[in-house]
């Protein structure tokens, strides 16, 4: 009887066990100890995490409570932004989008019509302009403003978030005139003595202090919309990439309410809002694992489409400019030092060549004394000297870069700085080679944050057009497993969430999509860019599902 039941036991033990969700005849890909593995199926807890992967003739569960039939499509992890900016993107979808826009001509109708198609509040608020895109030679200004709406203030955001344009209006209200000069780290346009429109960087508080903040019912709607559109594209967990006390307060109110769908990894914006936010160390993971802030976003620099992003030497269309520091050397080490001390993740951009030498320079001191594993995060790490590349290799540095902003920018970068200087940047596979974890994301809403297009780009160096044929520096291609990885594991690595995010094995959350292809069958960046997400879910849950053309 003792031998019977000791063989009962072996035969139920290899049973499978009686599953909550069943996830079957599904073509799943997820990334396992760094290789990517094939599955058909999966079983979920009801603790929202996986349990196990099936494969091909694999013995089922008989009696799931509940069964989802995959019907052959392709199934992957929820994929992770590793930098973006979530109100942001919710606000700048209620406002005016100028990312598309083609002209300044074109640029300017937009605005006109979006100001007679909301007459209020007063301010005309958004983003998107991009001078390089228009072919205008030079930035907008005010006057340029003044032709589209003259009699409301007007203050638009540019593409990258480090200038902005205000109308005549804007500026008046704003108290600024020819006598008003530009905080450090920051620079005025001119037209003579006159502010010509454009405030780049730290100027922007010049206009900035006077746009009334939008009320607190218009940011619910905005992380709304923006929660949207990540689920939309399958984007499952983001980093937020500067929080304020107003956007953390907007999280938790959908938190509170039970909408709280995409997981965020949460960076303060500067100290003074991380010490308001989380005290002395980063918060526990909140709302059943959608929101954490764990670190800290400080800014070295500026971008480089508005000469901002701080080089070795002069700009190549600018003699005599070569951007700025946002902080001196010392400021940038105290700041560090002050949430290092406290166990708080440090994450600084750093665009250009000297920004990212001098960001090294400080991490390489600062490693003496917080040691462990403190996964230093060097934002876009854009423009690198190919003699500093091999340094980010120490100190268990993470490369948290963008793949789109080398597929936007590599014309602009060619005429800021010349072909011959650009042979450090955007080297996501020198990275690798010198081991250092990569993760990726869009910096939307500086770029869209669909990751296809992303993935499109790592593989191939080349932009939605084909250009440059065979791609831009093409040694620094990835191959798609690689790219994959950064958008996964990489980015869960890089918040410290690899024990619960970033593929579907067993014990890691159940967020996962269905997309309309196999995106490793064809592998054409041109297939993968135009990939669409059929259906998002997190935690075993489905949270959107893209509505029929009919």
């Amino acid at each position: 009887m003792l031998r019977f039941l000791i063989a009962l036991a072996a035969l139920l033990g290899a049973s499978p066990a009686l599953a909550d969700l069943l996830v079957d005849h599904v073509n799943g890909y997820t990334m396992e100890d760094g290789r990517l593995t094939r599955f058909t199926g999966l079983l979920v807890g009801d603790d929202g995490r996986v349990e196990r992967l099936l494969h091909e003739g694999e013995r089922r569960p008989e009696r799931p409570r509940y069964l989802l039939d995959g019907h052959g499509r392709t199934m992957l992890p929820g994929l992770i932004d590793a930098h973006g900016h979530v109100m942001e993107l919710g606000l700048g979808a209620l406002a005016v989008d100028l990312s598309d826009t083609n002209s300044l001509e074109e640029a300017q109708q937009r605005i006109r019509q979006y100001a007679a198609a909301n007459p209020s509040p007063r301010w005309i608020v958004g983003f998107g302009w991009n001078q390089e895109r228009w072919h205008l030679g030079r930035f907008p200004t005010a006057a340029d403003l003044d032709a589209a709406v003259a009699d409301r203030p007007v203050w638009l955001v540019r593409v990258d978030g480090h200038a902005g344009w205000a109308n005549s209006l804007a500026m008046r209200e704003a108290g600024v005139t020819a006598a008003t000069q530009a905080p450090t780290g920051g620079r005025i346009e001119r037209t003579g003595r006159n502010p010509s429109g454009v405030f780049v960087d730290a100027a922007r508080q010049l206009i900035e202090h006077a746009v009334p903040p939008p009320l607190p019912i218009v940011r619910d709607r905005a992380f709304q919309r923006a929660q949207d559109i990540l689920l939309g594209f399958g984007v499952t967990a983001t980093a937020d990439m500067g929080t304020d006390q107003e956007a953390w307060n907007t999280m938790r109110r959908a938190g509170d309410a039970g909408h709280l769908n995409v997981r965020i990894f949460s960076y303060a914006l500067g100290v003074d809002n991380l010490l308001a936010i989380a005290g002395t160390g980063p918060t526990p993971w909140l709302y059943d694992g959608h929101l954490r802030m764990g670190g800290v976003k400080l800014y070295m620099d500026g971008a480089l489409g508005s000469r901002g992003a701080w080089l070795k030497q002069d700009y190549a269309d600018a003699p005599g400019q070569r951007g700025y520091p946002l902080m001196t050397d010392t400021v940038l080490k105290n700041l560090m030092s002050r949430a290092a001390m406290d166990h708080f993740q440090i994450a600084v951009h750093a665009i250009g060549d000297a920004a990212n030498a001098e960001l090294l320079d400080a991490i390489d001191e600062l490693s003496g004394t917080y040691t462990g594993d403190r996964r230093w995060r060097i934002e876009h790490a854009q423009i690198v000297d190919p003699a500093d590349l091999p340094r980010f290799a120490a100190h268990g540095i993470v490369a948290s870069m963008q793949p789109t902003h080398e597929t936007s920018d590599w014309r602009m970068a060619e005429a800021r700085m010349s072909v011959d200087r650009l042979r450090g940047s955007y080297a996501w596979h020198t990275m690798l080679d010198e081991h250092v974890p990569l993760a990726f994301g869009s910096d939307y809403p500086v770029e869209s944050p669909n990751p296809f297009p992303g993935m499109a780009a790592a593989i191939s160096r080349e932009d939605a057009g084909g250009q440059p044929p065979g791609g831009w520096f093409p040694d620094q291609r990835l191959t798609l497993e690689q790219a994959f990885a950064a958008f996964t594991t990489g980015g869960a690595y890089a918040g410290f969430a690899e024990d619960r995010l970033g593929s579907l094995t067993p014990g890691h959350m159940a967020d996962f999509i269905f997309i309309d292809r196999d995106i490793f069958a064809d592998r054409d960046p041109a297939s993968i860019r135009a990939t669409q997400v059929m259906e998002t879910w997190v935690g075993g849950r489905k949270v959107w599902e893209r509505r029929s053309a009919n």
